[in-house]
C-alpha cells in the first residue's frame, strides 16, 4: 500500500500472517516492511529487486529514514548504485557500540539473563578501544587485535574465549535487530582449549593440612578472645562472647566443611537460607533462582555436613541466611579469610571453587556413577561432568586389559 507515512500510522501498523510493505508517498523509494513476527524496518528501493534495510523502526526515526532514503536515491542516480552498497557506507544515524550496549543490548540482556552484572563488567572493562566507534564500523580485524593483546598479556585461551563470547552476543543481537548486516566475529574462530582441563582437587595430605589449619585458626581466635576478656575483666569492662564453649569462632570453618561435602557453588552458599536446610530428610535444597542453571536440586547431607549445620544453627540462632554477612544481609565475599587459610595450610593454587572439584573428584574416585555426580553438581550438560571421568577407578585400565 502507498500512503504518507506518519508516526501515528507507524504506531497503528499491526502484524499479519504474511509480511507486507507500506510505501511512503512523501519520500520516493522509502517503505516500511512489517514481518509476521512484529518486526518493523525502514527500507529503501532504487530499482527493480534492489532494496536495502535502513534500520529498525523505533531505532531510526522517520525523519532519519527519509534523509537516508533520499541519499540512497541520489547516489543511485549519480553513480548507478548507492554508495552504501558499493563502498559499504552506512547511515549516520547508527549508534556507537557504547550507545547500542547501553540503550539497547543491556536492557534486553538484564530482562532475559541473571548474570548481567558479570557481562556488563566484561563489556565495560575489556572493549574500551572500540566502544566509541559506530557499531557498523567495527571489523573482524579490530576484534582480532583485541584478542591478540589479551593473549600477549597472559590471558588463558579459555578466558579470552569467554570475553569474546560477551561481545559476540552484542553483535548477534545487532544483526538480529538489523542494526548491522554482518557479524564481525562470524569468521573469527574461537581459540582451541582443553575441554577437560586440569581438575584441581586436594591430595590426602592437603586435605589434612586444610582441616588442621581451620582448627588452628579457631584455637588462635579462642586464645585471643580469652586474653581480651581477661584484659576487660581487669578493667571492669563488659565481656565479649566467649568462644571456648562454641563449636565455631566464625563462619569460615562451617562454610568450608559444607563446600567440601556438598559441592555447592560459592554463590549458592551465600544465597542459602535456613528454610532450604531440612534436618529431617537430611537434604539441602538449592533453589533454582539462585543457581547458575536456574534448576532446583536437592543435595543429601552426609554425617559431617549434617552435624556441622546443626551445630552452626544452634550457635548462630539465625532464621534467614545460613551464613549472613554484616547486619544479616547476604554475604558477598570470603576471599581474604580464605587466602589466609590457604597460606596457613601451605596449599598453593587452590581456589574456593576448587572445593567443588574436590567434592566431585572424591565421588568419582569412590565409584559413584558420573550421572549421579552430574545431578549433585547441577550440571546442565554431561560434558561438564566428563572432566572427572579419568578419575573413575580402573575404568581405562580395565578397558585396555580387554585386548
Amino acid at each position: 500500500m502507498k500512503t504518507k507515512i506518519t508516526q501515528r500510522l507507524i504506531n497503528s501498523l499491526v502484524t499479519e500472517p504474511k509480511a507486507y510493505r507500506v510505501h511512503d508517498t512523501t519520500q520516493p523509494g522509502l517503505f516500511i516492511r512489517v514481518l509476521p513476527s512484529g518486526h518493523k524496518s525502514f527500507m529503501v528501493t532504487w530499482g527493480r529487486n534492489k532494496n536495502a534495510t535502513l534500520g529498525r523502526v523505533g531505532v531510526l526515526t522517520l525523519d532519519q529514514a527519509r534523509t537516508e532514503a533520499a541519499q540512497y536515491l541520489a547516489d543511485a542516480h549519480a553513480h548507478g548504485e548507492p554508495l552504501a552498497v558499493t563502498q559499504g557506507r552506512k547511515g549516520a544515524a547508527l549508534p556507537s557500540l557504547r550507545e547500542f550496549v547501553d540503550q539497547h543490548y543491556l536492557p534486553w540482556f538484564k530482562a532475559h539473563h541473571r548474570g548481567h552484572k558479570k557481562t556488563q563488567h566484561t563489556l565495560d572493562n575489556n572493549f574500551t578501544n572500540i566502544m566509541a566507534q559506530r557499531i557498523d564500523a567495527i571489523t573482524t580485524r579490530d576484534l582480532e587485535q583485541i584478542r591478540t593483546a589479551w593473549l600477549q598479556a597472559g590471558n588463558a585461551a579459555s578466558t579470552v574465549n569467554r570475553k569474546m563470547g560477551s561481545i559476540s552476543g552484542v553483535f548477534s543481537r545487532a544483526v538480529e535487530w538489523e542494526f548491522i548486516s554482518e557479524h564481525p566475529l562470524a569468521k573469527l574462530k574461537a581459540l582451541k582449549v582443553d575441554s577437560k582441563g586440569q581438575v584441581r582437587y586436594l591430595t590426602s595430605d592437603e586435605s589434612k593440612r586444610l582441616r588442621e589449619a581451620l582448627d588452628a585458626r579457631q584455637d588462635e581466635a579462642r586464645a585471643e578472645r580469652e586474653r581480651a576478656n581477661k584484659w576487660r575483666a581487669a578493667r571492669k569492662k563488659e565481656q565479649m562472647l566467649d568462644f571456648q564453649s562454641l563449636p565455631f569462632t566464625d563462619h569460615l570453618k562451617p562454610m568450608v566443611i559444607i563446600s567440601l561435602n556438598t559441592g555447592v557453588r560459592r554463590g549458592e552458599l551465600f544465597d542459602l537460607k535456613w528454610p532450604s536446610v531440612n534436618f529431617t530428610t537430611k537434604t539441602i535444597t538449592i533453589i533454582g533462582d539462585t543457581t547458575k542453571t536456574i534448576e532446583t536440586r536437592h543435595i543429601p547431607m552426609n554425617q559431617e555436613s549434617l552435624a556441622t549445620l546443626k551445630a552452626w544453627k544452634e550457635q548462630s540462632n539465625e532464621i534467614g541466611y545460613v551464613f549472613p554477612g554484616q547486619g544479616g544481609e547476604r554475604m558477598d565475599d570470603v576471599k581474604s579469610a580464605w587466602l589466609r587459610l590457604l597460606e596457613r595450610a601451605q596449599i598453593i593454587g587452590f581456589r574456593w571453587h576448587d572445593m567443588r572439584h574436590d567434592f566431585a573428584s572424591r565421588l568419582v574416585m569412590a565409584g559413584v556413577p558420573l550421572n549421579t555426580v552430574r545431578d549433585l553438581l547441577g550440571h546442565s550438560d554431561i560434558k561438564m561432568t566428563l572432566r572427572y571421568a579419568h578419575l573413575a577407578p580402573g575404568t581405562k585400565a580395565a578397558a585396555v586389559e580387554l585386548i
